[in-house]
């Protein structure tokens, strides 16, 4: 239970909040504790974390703000162990470093900073841009439906069979996406706007939407086997055949045998020729 001071000063730095936004930053204590803070932190631009919904939380000691908090993560980012503690100079890891002059403010704008860099400490973890720009793709999937452990359908898509349980990534969240929604009911919902509107199957994160397929000429279809087939010592002379498919394909009769027309007609005047002389002489 909080202190009468700690109580004073977290709904100090709340109301503080609300009236003076910080950007990339949303935060709000726990209607049933003030201890526990649910934030989440929107990836700057310029970074992998571009556009992405990382949700976590402050969970603050009763002595606050003369220790400080434990800072937990929840989504997956490919920077910090999902649900794990932070080790930061600004969490409970170091609570000897910790200036009670620090805000929620201030907290949440470290765990920012130390995001978008590359340091590493306890809880944290190593991984490829390309690889934590696709996390940042599919937060917002994730928050809302617990990993894909949600039994929510899409209108007009029949239930999942054997469905992805495990959700990205082999983290498994397992609540379908009900302990986001309680903390965040209007980011839920706008949530799950986006991912109808785009058609993302809430069990597995895949796009439903299906590609057109490439209808190509039989012609062309066999160029491109050749070509596959040869490999690339190969290519020039599936190209080739490629190319004399498409002319052929696309001449007549006329086009392909033009050759023996002519020497048809050089025939027929040689010997229209000798039977004039042969009727003068």
């Amino acid at each position: 239970m909080a202190t009468k001071a700690a109580h004073k000063r977290l709904a100090k730095e709340y109301a503080t909040l609300a009236a003076n936004p910080v950007e990339y930053i949303t935060a709000h204590p726990s209607e049933s504790n003030i201890l526990e803070w649910h934030y989440i932190l929107t990836g700057p631009p310029n970074t992998p974390y571009h556009n992405g919904q990382y949700w976590g939380t402050l969970t603050f000691p009763s002595d606050y703000p003369f220790a400080p908090p434990a800072i937990r993560m929840h989504t997956p980012s490919g920077r910090f162990r999902c649900s794990e503690r932070l080790c930061l100079s600004i969490s409970d890891f170091h609570p000897k470093s910790f200036n009670p002059a620090w805000e929620v403010s201030t907290i949440l704008l470290g765990v920012l900073s130390f995001m978008t860099s590359e340091e590493m400490t306890t809880g944290s973890v190593s991984a490829t841009e390309a690889q934590r720009k696709e996390f940042a793709a599919r937060t917002r999937w994730w928050n809302s439906t617990g990993g894909g452990s949600t039994n929510r359908t899409l209108s007009g898509q029949a239930q999942t069979q054997g469905s992805n349980s495990r959700g990205f990534g082999a983290i498994k969240a397992g609540d379908g996406g009900k302990r986001f929604r309680e903390q965040w009911a209007e980011e839920d919902a706008a949530n799950w706007k986006w991912i109808e509107e785009n058609r993302i199957d809430p069990q597995t994160g895949q796009s439903l939407v299906t590609k057109p397929a490439s209808h190509c000429a039989p012609e062309t279809t066999a160029a491109l086997r050749q070509r596959a087939s040869t490999g690339q010592a190969g290519l020039g002379a599936a190209v080739v055949g490629g190319g004399q498919a498409a002319r052929q394909a696309g001449h007549g009769w006329l086009g392909r045998n033009w050759g023996k027309v002519l020497a048809g007609v050089i025939f027929i005047y040689v010997v229209a020729a000798r039977l004039l002389n042969d009727v003068k002489s």
